[in-house]
């Protein structure tokens, strides 16, 4: 049993959160289509969850590198015209200095200071105000308590 499924007991709370966070997703950098992969690489899980006063939703984000390979490959669709050199795959054919280099960075772990290194920093930033915001919903309707509740029990 994985650490998000205590969500599953609140699923139109989580339907409501996505319809208002779409807004916070349109002024970031990530595509509406990005940010859905984004979150299929994060778990919610709370934090001290038999603690419901001191309990804290998270966004365990450590899977994310595992999609941003994806990420990238959408950007290139999608901006077609934008600055990938031509020819369907970047990575693999030469071109570009900064296309190979980059192939190898990303397969050894990314690099310093890469903008694929900032843009795992803002998905992660983005999907740890999505727990916030979901958090605040479940405080504000009164079911904080259930889904820490639920969440200790899965942790037992």
């Amino acid at each position: 049993m994985s650490n998000g499924d205590w969500t599953d007991r609140f699923v139109g709370d989580r339907m409501s959160v996505d319809q208002e966070f779409n807004q916070r997703v349109a002024r970031s950098d990530f595509s509406s289509q990005e940010w859905g992969m984004i979150m299929t690489a994060v778990e919610l899980e709370i934090e001290n969850p038999d603690d419901p006063e001191s309990a804290q939703l998270v966004a365990d984000t450590d899977k994310l590198p595992q999609v941003m390979p994806a990420l990238d490959d959408v950007r290139e669709q999608m901006g077609g015209m934008g600055g990938a050199p031509s020819g369907g795959s970047s990575r693999s054919s030469g071109g570009s200095g900064d296309g190979i280099v980059g192939a190898i960075k990303g397969l050894f772990g990314g690099g310093s200071g890469g903008g694929g290194d900032e843009r795992e920093r803002a998905a992660a930033e983005l999907a740890q105000e999505y727990a916030e915001q979901f958090q605040e919903r479940l405080e504000s309707q009164g079911k904080w308590a259930r889904a820490c509740s639920a969440a200790a029990e899965q942790t037992d």
